[in-house]
Order: C-alpha cells, then sequence, then structure tokens
C-alpha cells in the first residue's frame, strides 16, 4: 500500500511538472516578443485557432494530434512536448531527492526560471532583465523562507538573506570581471551583460559556495562544447555563443549533485587527519 502511495505521488509530482512546463513554453514564446502571458489562451501558431481542453493536455496532447493542428494541419514544433517532459522530470528528481519541503518547492520555481531563461537565451541570444531580476528576488525570498524550517530566531533569517545578498554580490562582480578580462583577451565583447545577472540570480539562490560550483560547471562545459564546435566546424572562432544555458546547466547540477561534489573534493585535496 504504502508503495503505491508514494508512486501515486511521483504521478501527481511529474503532471504538475509537465502541467508548469506547459506554461513555461507559453513563456519563452511571448516574453521575448512582448506578448501577454495571460491572453489569449494556447493557440495555434499558424491559424491562430484557440487549443481545446483535450489539445492542451501536457504531453499527451501533442501526441494525440501527431504534431500537427488539428484545423489547418500545420506541424507544431515537437520542442513542447520535450519541455512538458523535462520540466516533469525535473519536478520528480527534486521532489525525488528533498521529498516534502520547503526546498523543494523552492527548487521547482528555480528550474523553471533556469529552463525558461536557457530556452530564451537560445532563441534571441539574451536573457529578459525581467525574469533575471524577478528570479534574483525569488532567491532572496527563497533564502529567507528556508530559515523558518530551523528554530526561528532573527540572527537566522539574517544569516540566510545575507548568503543570499552574497551570492547575488559575488555573481555580479565575478561574471563581469570575466566578460571584461575575456573581452581584453579577445578582443571582441566576450560574455553579455544578461549572464552576469544570471550568475547573480543563482547566487541568490544557491550562495556563494554553490555558486562557484555552478560557475565552474558551466565555464568547463562551454569551454568543452564551444571547443568541440569550433573543431568540428559547427561553430566559428568569433560567432557568439549564448552562455545562459550554461550557466543554467552548472546550477541544475549543483542543486542535485552540489553537495556529493563539495563534500569529494574536500575529502580528496583535504582529508582530515
Amino acid at each position: 500500500m504504502e508503495l503505491l502511495i508514494t508512486a501515486f505521488a511521483y504521478f501527481i509530482v511529474f503532471t504538475l511538472g509537465s502541467s508548469i512546463g506547459s506554461f513555461l513554453n507559453v513563456l519563452v514564446y511571448r516574453l521575448p516578443a512582448n506578448l501577454s502571458i495571460l491572453w489569449p489562451p494556447s493557440r495555434c501558431p499558424h491559424c491562430l485557432h484557440q487549443l481545446g481542453k483535450l489539445e492542451n493536455i501536457p504531453i499527451f496532447g501533442w501526441l494525440r494530434l501527431k504534431g500537427r493542428c488539428r484545423h489547418c494541419r500545420s506541424p507544431i514544433s515537437i520542442r513542447y512536448p520535450l519541455i512538458e517532459t523535462v520540466t516533469g522530470i525535473l519536478f520528480f528528481l527534486v521532489f525525488w531527492k528533498y521529498g516534502f519541503t520547503v526546498t523543494t518547492l523552492g527548487y521547482w520555481a528555480f528550474l523553471s526560471w533556469l529552463l525558461v531563461l536557457s530556452l530564451i537565451d537560445l532563441d534571441t541570444m539574451t536573457l529578459p532583465n525581467s525574469l533575471t531580476q524577478s528570479g534574483l528576488i525569488a532567491g532572496l525570498v527563497f533564502q529567507v523562507t528556508l530559515s523558518f524550517g530551523q528554530a526561528f530566531e532573527p540572527t537566522g533569517v539574517s544569516q540566510q538573506l545575507m548568503t543570499g545578498i552574497t551570492g547575488a554580490v559575488l555573481g555580479i562582480w565575478l561574471f563581469e570581471i570575466i566578460a571584461f578580462g575575456g573581452s581584453i583577451v579577445f578582443g571582441q565583447t566576450a560574455m553579455g551583460g544578461g549572464d552576469a545577472k544570471l550568475a547573480a540570480m543563482m547566487g541568490a539562490w544557491l550562495g556563494w559556495k554553490y555558486l562557484l560550483l555552478g560557475g565552474f560547471i558551466a565555464c568547463a562545459a562551454g569551454a568543452f562544447i564551444g571547443g568541440g564546435a569550433i573543431a568540428l566546424g559547427w561553430l566559428d572562432r568569433r560567432q557568439p555563443m549564448p552562455f545562459g544555458p550554461f550557466l543554467a546547466l552548472g546550477a541544475a547540477l549543483t542543486v542535485f549533485l552540489g553537495e556529493l561534489i563539495l563534500s569529494s573534493y574536500l575529502n580528496l585535496f583535504f582529508p582530515l587527519s
């Protein structure tokens, strides 16, 4: 019986995540175009026919339509169900790791923010201030909320808040320095201003230690993938490449593996005597 309850809980979490993913698709499409995210309801981008209730079901709606609008038969991008699936999986993994906690709710929101920012950066090479700034504020609220899960003390609230503020300040300073240094070395803009703001948002959510870890993962992944793409001729050496998705990847891996990676590093290089 307990196994059935657990399985049902995970199913509900995945369903919730895929439903949120459907909304994230709306944000990714409409925010860069300065369109309302609330009106009109979801519709075919070609014939503008409003989708029905069955057509709006995450993942299965697209499968039921076989990837085409029921009215004009125009193709519907497979990215829609993919994002819904990825969001459902992320919600599932966060719940599996953190359970019924405030941390779970916070990281659901954090990863959703990261996913939207990554996709917009891939599409437009921009990271909207409205998302990075609101995400930073949400991160500070998350830090304060975490203190309520402990024995409530004013010092605990201030410490958690300072954790987020320190991480945010370090994030924007560090990546602005990296961008400045890169522009001198390469003779061109090495990093957009939005990347530093995204790093500040990451710091607000993760704190300075995990910001550094996520930033290191992002830089390593960016160098490896970017260098490989240049070597294979897929990318010109001076062609800009969105860095937001790499920052989001570093932050996401830190959410799931940050504690393990840091403890392994400390045990390897600073073993207890």
